[in-house]
């Protein structure tokens, strides 16, 4: 049997924090809490452990080691105390998948309607994946995709289908 074009693993040991507040007053109180940049519009910020991602104009993802989130929520919640924000542990309403390999494009292509060819090195998008919410980003070989666990076997399912052996995208 052939390889499949891109290899998906689902992503365990991840902590997530939504953080929602208005960036133009608490962006730099978020930035020192967390050790990273606020990033861009549509754009993450990593230090290769951790990654800062723009969601909404007043909405920022924090994505760590499932270990350290307890410490960056108190950490966030002293670094906002008295400004209007939201701070919320939401590491175990999230799925993720890793897709790489050569053809990693392709899969996410073919379920998305967002171009991964055209999102930068520091890119974040949110869209969908086929048929549910997702957001995706580049990572070293790939992409990394999330979505809400709820929707997690379905995710795997249409990753895993989206690379099967002999489904590549003509060269664009």
């Amino acid at each position: 049997m052939a390889d499949a074009i891109a290899t998906v693993t689902p992503v365990e040991g991840l902590g997530m924090i939504t953080i929602r507040a208005d960036l133009s007053r608490a962006g730099d109180a978020i930035a020192e809490a967390v050790g990273l940049a606020v990033p861009a519009v549509t754009r993450i910020t990593s230090d290769g452990s951790r990654g800062l991602g723009w969601m909404s104009p007043d909405e920022l993802l924090l994505v760590l080691p499932r270990q350290e989130t307890a410490e960056a929520l108190s950490m966030l919640e002293q670094a906002l105390a008295g400004e209007h924000a939201l701070i919320v542990d939401v590491s175990d309403a999230r799925a993720a998948f890793d897709v790489t390999g050569p053809h990693a494009e392709d899969v996410i292509a073919k379920l998305c309607p967002a171009d991964p060819t055209a999102l930068p090195p520091d890119g974040l998008r949110r869209t969908r994946a086929a048929q549910t919410a997702a957001a995706f980003w580049r990572i070293e070989g790939g992409f990394r995709l999330i979505g809400f666990r709820s929707t997690a076997d379905y995710l795997g399912l249409i990753l895993r289908n989206a690379a099967i052996p002999g489904s590549r995208l003509a060269p664009r």
